[in-house]
């Protein structure tokens, strides 16, 4: 298991946009992905999760995978947070 935690940096937080990012990425990856944000577990794949996460500026979320390709999803994954979900 990989584990590693980021920050939202874009001031519009995780709203359809980045979450449509975060899916799409995500989806390239056969490991299992989940965001962690205090007490909230979700699956990296559903855009439905990504949205409900409520992840605002400067949130910090943890990216974990678990799978043969688990360092690459969450290199690629942690990529688009410090990108700013190529907003900014």
């Amino acid at each position: 298991m990989t584990e590693r935690v980021v920050t939202v940096r874009n001031r519009a937080g995780i709203h359809a946009r980045p979450a449509a990012l975060i899916v799409q990425t995500a989806g390239r990856f056969e490991s299992k992905i989940l965001f962690k944000k205090e007490n909230e577990e979700i699956n990296a794949k559903s855009i439905m999760g990504i949205i409900t996460l409520g992840a605002s500026y400067n949130t910090e979320i943890t990216i974990e995978a678990d799978g043969a390709d688990e360092q690459d999803a969450v290199e690629a994954l942690a990529t688009l947070f410090e990108n700013r979900f190529e907003e900014q």
